[in-house]
Parts: C-alpha cells; sequence; structure tokens
C-alpha cells in the first residue's frame, strides 16, 4: 500500500501575533476612599441623629447641655457601637456587631 500524502497546517506567513498573557488588574482608583468616606458620613449622621433624639429627650430637664461632653477632656473619644447605636433598635446592633445571620 502506498502512504497518502498528508498536508500539515502551517502557521500564517509571519507567524502568528503576540497573544496577552498579563494579569488584567484594574487601575487603583478612588473606591477605597470612597468607602471610608461613605463609613464616615454615616458614622456622623448617627451622631447627629442621637444628638437631635437626646435634644428632644431631654428638654425638660434643666441645665442639660446637648452634646456636653461626659469624659471632661478636650480629646475625640470615640464612640462605642453601643454608645452610638442606644437610641435605635436592638436589632439594628445586632446586625452591626454580627453582620446578617441565618438561624436554622
Amino acid at each position: 500500500m502506498a502512504a497518502s500524502k498528508v498536508k500539515q497546517d502551517m502557521p500564517p506567513p509571519g507567524g502568528y501575533g503576540p497573544f496577552d498573557y498579563k494579569r488584567n488588574l484594574p487601575k487603583r482608583g478612588l473606591s477605597v476612599s470612597l468607602t471610608i468616606a461613605n463609613l464616615l458620613c454615616r458614622t456622623l449622621r448617627m451622631l447627629r441623629e442621637n444628638l437631635e433624639e437626646e435634644a428632644n429627650i431631654m428638654k425638660d430637664v434643666p441645665n442639660w447641655k446637648v452634646g456636653e461632653n461626659v469624659f471632661h477632656t478636650g480629646r475625640w473619644v470615640t464612640p462605642l457601637n453601643d454608645e452610638l447605636f442606644n437610641l435605635r433598635p436592638k436589632e439594628e446592633l445586632l446586625h452591626k456587631k454580627y453582620g446578617f445571620q441565618w438561624y436554622v
């Protein structure tokens, strides 16, 4: 039997073009700074709402100054989660502490 002649596929003249094999990472942008700014704005908004609620609750108490510093210092004291959420529903504090959880 005679062997048949097979035509082999060859690359195009000049070869194939280069292919992109590097990692395609997004350019660094403002995403982290925007996220931190958003969290900061939300925290400050909650503090302002707490001051308004405190003013509403304590309006009949004589000599009460709304937002007066209770630590007797001029330095900023970061509020704890319990202090930040004390005028809000308990579910909101639990969601802040533990996140969303399914109980089966």
